[in-house]
Formats: C-alpha cells, sequence, structure tokens
C-alpha cells in the first residue's frame, strides 16, 4: 500500500474535500480522486462518500484512516530518527493549542526554535481546549497547549505557562472609570460568553464558582468562537467580559479598552502542555517539547512570571 496515497487521504479526510486536499497536496483534483479510486480498488472497499460538496469517511474509511495515521507517523518517526543520528533534527510536527497560548506564546517559542534548527517544519492548528483534547486522544497533533485542567484519564498534562483573566469593558463604560467593582454587580451587566469548550470560559466559570458566584447568574447576551470575536463585541458594546490580559493588553495601552478588577478576586490560570498517554512522541517532537519546558521553566523563574 502506498504511503503517498494514504497521505492523500488522510488529507481528504481531514479538510473533508477533494479540492482542499488537492490544493494542500499541490494535487490537481483529478489526481486526488485517482489516489482514493486506486485505495478502494486495492481494498475493495468503498472509502470515502461525497455528500455534495462535503467529503466524509465511510466505516471503512474510519478504520483505514487510524491506521493509516499511524503508518505515516511511523514513517516519520523512523526519518527524524535516522536523521538525529546523524546529528541533524528534520521533519514535520503538528502541534495544536487553544486561541491565547496559541496566539501570543507559541508562535515566538516556535520562531526560536526553528532559527536552532531551519530545517524541521511545524503546523500549529489552533482550536477551543475541547478541540485540542480530542485532536491529541485521536492522535493527528502530537502535543497541545490548552488553558484549562481537562479530566481524561487518556491525556497526560503539564502546567507550563501562566496567564491572568480580567474584567474587560469599552472605554465609556460607566465602570471604566474605577478601580474595582464587587462579584455581584457582574450579574446586572450584558456579558458575552466564550463558546461552551473554550478554557478561558471553565477557567472563569470554576473560579467564580470558588468564590461563591454562580456562573449561571451571568447575563449572558452573546455566545463567540474566539477571544478575537469577544474583543471586537466589546467594542462594539455589545457587553463586557473576562478576558486574557495578554490578549487585551494592547487595546488596554491604546485606551480603546479597559479593565476593572474584582474585589477579593483574581482571575489566575496557568496553560497546560499535552499528550497522548502513553504515546513516544517522534524525536522532533520530543526536541521541542524539551525546548517548550525549558522555554516555560526560565520564565517562571522570573519575578513578574
Amino acid at each position: 500500500m502506498d504511503i503517498h496515497r494514504l497521505e492523500v487521504f488522510c488529507r481528504v479526510v481531514d479538510l473533508q474535500s477533494f479540492t482542499r486536499a488537492a490544493e494542500a497536496s499541490f494535487l490537481t483534483q483529478p489526481t486526488v480522486s485517482e489516489h482514493i479510486r486506486a485505495l478502494e480498488e486495492t481494498l475493495n472497499e468503498k472509502l470515502v462518500d461525497r455528500l455534495g460538496r462535503e467529503v466524509l469517511p465511510t466505516p471503512a474509511g474510519k478504520i483505514l484512516y487510524r491506521y493509516a495515521r499511524n503508518i505515516i507517523a511511523l514513517r516519520d518517526e523512523a526519518i527524524q530518527a535516522l536523521d538525529r543520528y546523524k546529528g541533524k533534527l528534520s521533519g514535520h510536527l503538528l502541534i495544536g493549542a487553544s486561541t491565547i497560548p496559541g496566539t501570543y506564546i507559541l508562535p515566538e517559542i516556535i520562531g526560536a526554535f526553528k532559527t536552532q534548527y531551519p530545517s524541521i517544519q511545524i503546523t500549529l492548528k489552533i482550536s477551543d481546549s475541547g478541540g485540542i483534547i480530542d485532536k491529541i486522544r485521536e492522535g493527528s497533533l502530537e502535543i497541545g497547549m490548552v488553558g484549562a485542567r481537562w479530566s481524561d484519564r487518556r491525556v497526560v498534562l503539564e502546567e507550563a505557562f501562566s496567564d491572568e483573566l480580567v474584567l474587560t469593558v469599552y472605554s465609556d463604560h460607566p465602570w471604566a472609570g474605577r478601580e474595582s467593582i464587587r462579584l455581584d454587580e457582574l450579574q446586572d451587566e450584558p456579558f458575552i460568553m466564550r463558546e461552551k469548550g473554550s478554557g478561558t470560559r471553565m477557567v472563569m466559570h470554576q473560579i467564580l464558582e470558588a468564590s461563591g458566584f454562580d456562573p449561571a447568574r451571568l447575563n449572558g447576551v452573546a455566545e463567540m468562537g474566539s477571544t478575537e470575536a469577544v474583543r471586537q463585541g466589546i467594542k462594539a458594546r455589545i457587553g463586557i467580559s473576562i478576558l486574557s490580559a495578554q490578549a487585551v493588553a494592547e487595546d488596554v495601552q491604546r485606551g480603546t479598552l479597559v479593565t476593572v478588577e474584582t474585589e477579593g478576586v483574581r482571575f489566575l490560570r496557568p496553560f497546560y502542555l499535552v499528550q497522548r498517554k502513553n504515546r513516544q512522541i517522534s524525536p522532533l517532537g520530543t526536541a521541542f517539547l524539551g525546548f517548550l519546558q525549558t522555554v516555560a521553566a526560565e520564565r517562571n523563574q522570573k519575578p513578574d512570571a
């Protein structure tokens, strides 16, 4: 069975489209279709269903997809191991992160790592924490970073970097001139929520509950699927929200958004490195994970970390 065809098949499943898979593989759409047809003919099984513009794996296709992922990963691991033996580090690493670490922490670290190993390639996928955990479990990502602790025995979490969530309002909001507000005042204000599965939302709920405030009392007027959407929603005066201090730092400096303290409560949270339990990651993944851990240790030693 040709590994290149398996790679094309996995891209079709991942992207749910022959057209997008062709673009990602630098192939023509007829060539991608021919690869899938040849696989189906070899295995005597239909592997994908074409439902309008969407392409989904059949039950047989789902089975092949799991094994194909393992075959491709093992091929890459063998190449990386041989390169490392020769004193080089190469290959393609797939990692994932929730919005805040994926936007404000990992790009700089990836850049520093690539400076040391210019021949490697890293793909960073950004999703909510739940989505990243799912991809770690299924094996499509080697390493993840999320903003909430997850109760799942199939993954291993390691506390690494830190963050603080802050109550954020628009510049002419009545609270913009106040140093702090009481928690019970939150229930009277229109509040913009992150989507379910968001680490920011999960941590916010946990800290509110631990502080004696039921999150159900929040006057949720909108639910948005990204930090950026919530930021813009606050600027548009849809409501207020609690967001990462890193995400609103530039807006606060410009004066377009204002952060307000909550009396007696700080929304501190760690970020967690995530791996699939009992999964041996590739040599490239091992090297990058070690690099991440070193950077995290250095930052945590700083007085203001």
